[in-house]
């Protein structure tokens, strides 16, 4: 009976010891909160956020749709912030201007329309970034003036400011009525200017772009006639804007524009998804109406990031700049070929692209 109630007490011991040691138990044990249990390989494998150091960078726009949209959204959306880019934007009214202040040292990137790519073209310049295709340009008159065409130019005062996309949608205009600059008075301007000649009647006809198209519409309501767009012309040329720099900023900063890029194309993507949005940010930052600049939302083809790096996959993006190189030839402008390659990073676009993939 003794060695009986020695084995029961030494099994029970046995059983306690066990408990204490963690052995197998019916109730299942709770994770303590200072060890949580293990993050699912999406977290636990995820890259850490990316650091920049910050750099500042002062960047040159035109009050349009065309040139602002993109900007705005990349400062609005957080996407310069992502890259550690904190960017001052100034104003000018032409990309010819742009370019001066930036051989000047006074600013170090500019949005250019169609126009200021030709002094790109003759190394004034160096593309790293397309930024959309424009549709913002017109040829306008006034009807009180006599034109209802525009072979009804001849002999009148048309306002243009040189070398923008909008001088070149007046000449191919002219040429398609028969017509050369010759046969007009053509009146250099800025676009501020047209809009108050074409009011005043001081001019009979401008060439501009958007916003100013939409006032100048808005101030001589009936007597407003457009006479030729992009779209009068897009089976024969494309009219790319695109983020320039100067050949010496582009070699100290070779990073620095990859990051922009990757900034910019980021917002390209935000802003095909949300332009009436992007509208409402662009008449913040130049000041303007908000319905002035919701009615130019169509004025531009707002190309995506994933438009552009399949582009520059298949050569799309390097075919536009060789067709608008063309036209700059066949308008005099440009008087021999020079390879796209002299004058345009592909090289930035392409790793922009390939970072923001991962």
């Amino acid at each position: 009976m003794k060695k009986i109630l020695c084995l029961v007490l030494a099994l029970a011991m046995m059983s306690l010891a066990l408990v204490a040691c963690g052995g197998t138990t019916s109730t299942p044990a709770s994770t303590p909160a200072s060890q949580p249990a293990s993050q699912p390989a999406s977290m636990a494998d995820s890259e850490p956020a990316e650091t920049f150091d910050p750099v500042d960078l002062r960047v040159a726009y035109m009050p349009n749709m065309g040139s602002c949209s993109l900007l705005a959204t990349a400062i609005n959306a957080g996407f310069f912030e992502e890259m550690g880019l904190n960017v001052t934007l100034t104003e000018f009214q032409g990309g010819p201007a742009e370019i001066a202040a930036m051989a000047s040292g006074d600013i170090d990137i500019s949005q250019i329309g169609h126009g200021a790519h030709a002094l790109c073209i003759e190394g004034q310049a160096k593309i790293f970034q397309l930024d959309c295709t424009s549709l913002a340009d017109a040829v306008m008159a006034n009807k009180d003036k006599g034109i209802s065409t525009v072979a009804d130019l001849k002999g009148k005062t048309v306002a243009a400011t040189a070398g923008t996309s909008a001088e070149i949608i007046l000449n191919l205009a002219l040429a398609e009525a028969g017509l050369t600059q010759s046969d007009v008075k053509v009146v250099e301007m800025d676009a501020n200017g047209m809009v108050s000649a074409m009011v005043s009647g001081s001019v009979d006809a401008c060439a501009t772009w958007s916003p100013s198209t939409m006032t100048i519409a808005n101030a001589l309501g009936d007597k407003a006639i457009t006479l030729a767009t992009n779209n009068d012309f897009v089976d024969k040329v494309t009219f790319p804007s695109s983020f320039i720099t100067t050949d010496k900023f582009a070699t100290e900063n070779h990073d620095v524009l990859v990051r922009f890029s990757r900034a910019l194309q980021k917002a390209q993507d935000y802003r095909a998804a949300n332009i009436e949005e992007v509208a409402k940010w662009v008449a913040k930052q130049c000041k303007a109406e908000e319905q002035t600049m919701l009615d130019c939302v169509g004025e531009g083809n707002w190309l995506t990031g994933e438009f552009i790096a399949k582009g520059l996959a298949d050569g799309t993006v390097k075919t536009y700049y060789e067709n608008q190189q063309q036209v700059f030839i066949d308008a005099g402008r440009i008087t021999e070929k020079v390879p796209v390659e002299d004058y345009v990073l592909f090289d930035v676009m392409e790793e922009a692209a390939a970072a923001n993939a991962k």
